[in-house]
């Protein structure tokens, strides 16, 4: 036997003088008669008591711990403390037991410390004296809170033997528990599973509950601190989906899990699994019902490329790039302890399952293995060997200097020179220099390792979701992407990798989201909003029924992909019609989706099932509006393609429910003989329509007999086709399951809100000779007759319409009354702000009311008459009725506001400012206003309107 104080080396140099003579006088006083162990060990242990404030603490605080130490064997002393620790499970006092067990990791501590860095052990020694405690201690925590479940009637006895003391119930290790590989301060991965069956339950007791408490107990023992310290932080996150199960699992559910929806990284993270405590037949059992899922013999591509996406996922930096010893992450950071750990474990998980010697828990032992297999160059493994060894005795020295569980070396330069004192490094700028080239070297062998494979980080860098806690290089990465939350994201995302929403429930849809991660949370950036996009597309994720053909969708097409990312950026209502309705998306697959926008010509549903034609009608608004508007928001639709194309679906909607309604109504009151004609206005008739217009319609009528009634109920005409319009009225504006249609407004009919709500033809014709204002009429220019239950009496109503507006009218009131009308309009509702692309001068309603005059005043003459604006525009252009350059003016502003006000309805809501939306939707917008920035937009938009405004005063003042 070897005393440790005749083995002792100093680590390095004394880097704080002063804390070394003060922890001198304290201990020497301390430990009284002891001393000259203490002065004949003191060259070695002042380097340690000047650097490490924890260790001193240790040696101060029981005057019996350091001399013991000193004295003897090492192995010897670490067996005694061992043995102690194992017997703490028969303590029947829980708080004496709970007492026993910090003062035992105490002594662990410091001779652990002084094994490392008095250079007595070596790496192997030193994580397996920390594994062995963790296990001992697990060992005596479980007997000690089964007997509290014995105490209070839930088990009815401490079990002993092979089975453990709670026979039915064990614990794997797991990580570096598992592979005794721990670190000075790490914390322990285990988690427990049970049989209900097995487990010795008293009668009337829920196996569940009992196995609950039994792990909440160990949380007592082993981590809940108390004046004494704590044994070790207990993390029992690696079970299946921890966020959504119990802390003790039964096996068979535990089982399930696995062969359904368990994840490569699990896989991985079962490679060190072993039985730590509790019932080890059973334990051992569970293992090996899970080899064949971890070790897997026949992998497909897209298994192999899903397993790689855990190294893939962590972003390879250039030589080049900055990679320093201040702050830097020993662990998680680049070229740091898990890159090596997940090179390795990737390629065990690929080939470990038709090649047992590749199957090792160790890291080390497993890297020498792939060299051997070939997979690994002997020059590569000695290096990352050698990088891993120096990693790990960082980390060890990062941890000593006030047990702090971190992974990073410190930013400050004091507490930076501690670890390089305790690393052997007399100065901080040569300890800088070796740690970056080790950082640098790991990493550089890190990316040529997987060199070609496909990026699963991004440009800001990591984006690892494996695993169960957050990784702060991902966090990091999330942060600069724009994040406002980047915890939630990553649980949301960690979320959607155990199959939490039916896209990912395969492993199919997990494989293909893996690959799709990272190119969603890029996507997300580059909108500028990439909160609103994330959390948009989170709702339509959450609501498919089946990931797998949409996910692959959008690999195989980024554009489309980058698009509807867009689309959730910028779009809300279109948003939340995929998230409500992800069938909308269907019309992606169709080829034609960004060909011409052709509605069908007719109706595609039975007029006779009229609640059934409602439902139709609303499936089909959905799924054309979803199309318009991410043609609208691609760029790929203009504003005349665009307002045309809402118009069509109109036309198409109401004619295929005007038949509905008439044949409803006739079901109920019997036929009517008579004709009648549904008449579009406002933007509906001059085909201008935006995603939120509403429909402005007349229904105009004519009675075969004046005096004719309907064959049931006698319904005379007025009252047959009040009731139609009431109930085509109804068929497009009330909800059903799927959804809204429009809203609808019959005010611009004769006598407006005060007449009947269907007008007959010979009303039509005296009102519009006798009664009509000019505002009336200025209605009247844009209205289209979309629907007639007859060709003939469309016609009719077609010259009923043209008739009214080619009477003889003088120019002068006609343009004392429409300058009179804008005055009154912008009187009672000004435009409001610069964007209001409608009612602000210049804007829309100038320019519609320019055209609406020309026409009226020259009408009678045979001047042209168009509904829509730009064709009235043009149309009077060419028949010289209006000066060239005022004429020209005004439709140049038309097309410009139409082009912003697509985009501008399609994406935000009334009144919301483009200004204060993202730097990428303000691109969308100026390329939309045709130029390269917003601010050029700004200027075109503001010149145009004084243009317009300008015009319109010349038109209609003359």
């Amino acid at each position: 036997m070897t005393r440790l104080l005749e083995r002792l080396a100093p680590c390095g140099p004394v880097v704080d003088p002063k804390a070394a003579e003060r922890a001198h006088e304290t201990i020497t006083r301390r430990v009284g008669e002891a001393a000259p162990l203490v002065e004949s060990a003191w060259p070695a242990l002042a380097p340690v008591f000047s650097a490490s404030p924890y260790l001193t603490g240790l040696a101060r605080r029981d005057a019996k711990r350091l001399p013991s130490i000193l004295d003897g064997d090492p192995q010897a002393r670490l067996a005694q403390i061992l043995a102690e620790a194992e017997a703490v499970g028969a303590e029947p006092d829980f708080e004496t037991a709970r007492r026993a067990m910090r003062e035992l990791k105490a002594d662990l501590h410091l001779l652990t410390a002084l094994c490392d860095l008095g250079g007595v052990w070596d790496l192997d020694a030193v994580t397996a004296a920390l594994t062995r405690f963790a296990d001992a201690t697990l060992h005596a925590s479980l007997a000690q809170a089964v007997r509290l479940e014995v105490a209070r009637g839930a088990l009815t006895h401490v079990g002993e033997g092979p089975d453990g003391p709670a026979p039915g119930l064990f614990c794997i290790a797991m990580g570096k528990h598992g592979a005794f590989e721990l670190n000075y301060s790490s914390d322990i991965d285990f988690s427990i599973f049970y049989a209900p069956e097995a487990l010795p339950v008293a009668e009337g007791v829920e196996p569940q509950g009992v196995a609950v408490r039994i792990a909440n107990h160990l949380g007592r023992l082993l981590a809940e601190r108390t004046a004494d310290g704590y044994v070790f932080r207990i993390d029992l996150r690696l079970r299946p989906d921890p966020s959504s199960t119990p802390p003790a699992m039964p096996i068979d559910a535990a089982l399930d899990y696995y062969e359904s929806v368990g994840q490569n990284w699990e896989r991985a993270a079962h490679i060190k699994a072993r039985i730590c405590a509790g019932d080890l037949p059973r334990g051992e059992a569970f293992l090996a019902e899970l080899q064949p899922f971890i070790w897997r013999k026949n992998l497909d591509f897209a298994a192999i490329a899903d397993i790689h996406s855990i190294k893939r996922q962590i972003h390879a930096y250039k030589v080049d790039d900055r990679l320093t010893a201040k702050g830097a992450d020993l662990k998680l950071g680049r070229g740091g302890i898990r890159e090596i750990e997940f090179f390795v474990q990737t390629q065990q998980l690929i080939l470990g399952g038709r090649h047992p010697d590749l199957r090792s828990p160790r890291t080390l032992d497993a890297l020498a293995a792939l060299s051997d297999a070939g997979r690994v160059t002997p020059e590569d493994r000695d290096y990352l060997i050698k990088a891993y060894r120096d990693l790990r005795a960082l980390e060890h020295r990062a941890q000593m200097i006030a047990d702090d569980q971190t992974h990073k070396l410190p930013e400050s330069d004091t507490d930076r020179k501690r670890v390089a004192a305790l690393w052997g490094h007399p100065t901080l700028r040569g300890f800088d220099a070796a740690v970056g080239q080790i950082l640098k070297g790991v990493n550089r062998r890190y990316g040529a390792l997987f060199k070609g494979e496909e990026e699963l980080s991004s440009r800001f860098g990591s984006l690892v979701f494996t695993g169960v806690e957050d990784d702060p290089e991902t966090l990091a990465t999330l942060k600069r992407m724009g994040f406002s939350h980047p915890e939630r994201v990553a649980a949301t995302i960690r979320g959607w990798h155990h199959g939490h929403i039916a896209a990912t429930r395969t492993a199919r849809g997990r494989e293909l989201f893996t690959r799709l991660a990272p190119r969603l949370l890029d996507a997300a950036n580059a909108t500028g909003a990439p909160d609103d996009a994330f959390n948009r597309f989170g709702d339509f994720f959450a609501g498919l029924s089946s990931g797998v053909q949409i996910q692959s969708l959008f690999l195989a097409q980024p554009r489309l992909f980058e698009l509807i990312v867009e689309v959730m950026a910028f779009a809300p209502r279109l948003a939340s019609t995929l998230a409500r309705r992800p069938t909308a998306l269907d019309a992606l697959l169709d080829p034609a989706f960004f060909g011409p926008m052709e509605m069908p010509k007719d109706a595609p549903w039975d007029p006779a099932d009229f609640e059934g034609a409602m439902d139709a009608a609303r499936r089909l608004f959905r799924d054309q509006t979803f199309r318009i508007g991410v043609r609208v928001i691609s760029g790929t639709a203009g504003a005349r393609d665009a307002g045309a194309a809402f118009a069509d679906l109109a036309d198409v909607i109401v004619r295929g429910l005007a038949p509905a309604a008439l044949a409803e109504v006739e079901r109920l009151g019997g036929a009517f003989p008579g004709q009648v004609a549904v008449v579009a206005l406002g933007k509906a008739g001059s085909r201008e329509m935006t995603a939120k217009s509403d429909l402005d319609l007349m229904t105009l009528y004519a009675a075969d007999d004046p005096a004719g009634m309907s064959t049931v109920k006698a319904w005379g005409a007025e009252s047959f086709y009040a009731r139609f319009t009431q109930r085509l009225t109804s068929a497009l504006s009330a909800p059903t399951g799927e959804g809204t249609l429009y809203e609808v407004d019959l005010k611009l009919r004769p006598s407006g809100t005060k007449g009947p709500v269907a007008v007959s033809y010979a009303a039509f014709e005296d009102y519009y000779a006798r009664e009509a204002e000019t505002w009336e009429l200025q209605a009247l220019t844009r209205a289209r007759v979309i629907w007639a239950s007859s060709p003939a009496f469309q016609a009719r109503a077609e010259a009923a319409i043209a008739a009214a507006l080619r009477r003889a009218r003088d120019p002068r009131k006609t343009a004392v009354d429409v300058l009179e009308m804008r005055q009154l309009m912008e009187d009672e509702r000004p435009g409001k702000g610069d964007w209001d692309l409608k009612l602000t001068p210049g804007g829309l309603v100038d320019i519609e009311f320019a055209a609406q005059f020309l026409q009226l005043i020259h009408a009678q003459a045979g001047g042209p008459l168009a509904q829509n604006t730009g064709e009235a525009l043009a149309a009077l252009g060419r028949e010289g009725l209006g000066d060239p350059a005022a004429l020209a003016a005004l439709e140049s502003a038309w097309r410009l506001e139409q082009d912003l006000s697509q985009l501008l309805k399609v994406a935000l809501e009334d009144g919301h400012d483009p200004e204060a939306e993202p730097k990428a939707f303000r691109a969308l917008l100026a390329r939309a206003g045709g130029v390269r920035e917003f601010r050029s937009l700004k200027t075109k938009l503001a010149k145009a309107k004084v243009e317009a405004r300008a015009a319109f005063e010349a038109v209609v003042r003359g």
